[in-house]
């Protein structure tokens, strides 16, 4: 879980003491008109040492120690935040940005003389039109950057209608949204068929057959008196 963003800060932070090991070696600081206090580059930018001991880009001075805790504890947020992210890029551009923090936070515990936290941050690359920075802000600049871009080029996902809705599904397409039927709907089809159901047949014929009890085809026969046929009139 915590694997790949835990290598990318560490690579963040290696890379990041190194070339600050290199500046202090290689620049001796102050003015660019001493000897080996800057090198020059392209098209204005050089190598020039600063001590920096406020935030990012030599801002914010007095603030040293109140940023270097606000470091502290945003690096594990950083960190769980860089395990959570689904995708690779996510993950990279979070675990960036913990270890530009780490980084810088590294050298102001390490390079303290007056108190907590109040050692200098080293930056060394200027650009001429740009505070002087370090690789560690670099990291820290483009991960938010890459998170802004990551966010905007993400499409959104589309809402999945929940089959228990009654609504058209991809397995059944042709199911109506007004969802399943019920007892009352399922009986309909039987009685406008014209079929009457089996039971209310059956109580019918029972009812009918009192009425017809005792009926005969042949007609009644007349009689006179008590007994016998009566007698022919001639």
């Amino acid at each position: 879980m915590f694997g790949r963003p835990l290598l990318v800060a560490a690579a963040v932070v290696v890379v990041d003491q190194l070339t600050k090991w290199w500046a202090l070696r290689t620049l001796a600081g102050g003015s660019c008109d001493n000897p080996d206090a800057c090198i020059d580059l392209i098209a204005g930018a050089r190598f020039r040492l600063v001590y920096n001991y406020g935030a990012a880009f030599s801002s914010g001075s007095d603030y040293g120690p109140i940023f270097g805790v606000l470091a502290f504890f945003m690096t594990f947020l950083l960190l769980y935040l860089a395990a959570g992210q689904p995708r690779l890029g996510g993950q990279v551009a979070f675990a960036a940005i913990a270890g530009g923090a780490v980084g810088n936070l590294l050298d102001r515990a390490f390079r303290a003389e007056d108190g907590f936290l109040s050692g200098a941050v080293i930056d060394f690359v200027d650009l001429g039109w740009w505070p002087v920075f370090n690789f560690a802000d670099s990291a820290i600049v483009v991960g938010v950057a890459s998170i802004v871009l990551l966010t905007a080029l993400t499409p959104e996902e589309p809402e999945h209608p929940d089959p228990s809705a009654g609504g058209p599904t991809a397995d059944d397409p042709d199911r109506s949204a007004e969802g399943p039927m019920d007892e009352e709907s399922a009986e309909e089809p039987a009685e406008e068929s014209g079929h009457e159901p089996e039971a209310g047949r059956r109580g019918m014929s029972d009812r009918e057959a009192p009425e017809h009890a005792g009926e005969s085809d042949e007609p009644p026969s007349v009689t006179s008196g008590v007994g016998g046929p009566a007698p022919d009139r001639d």
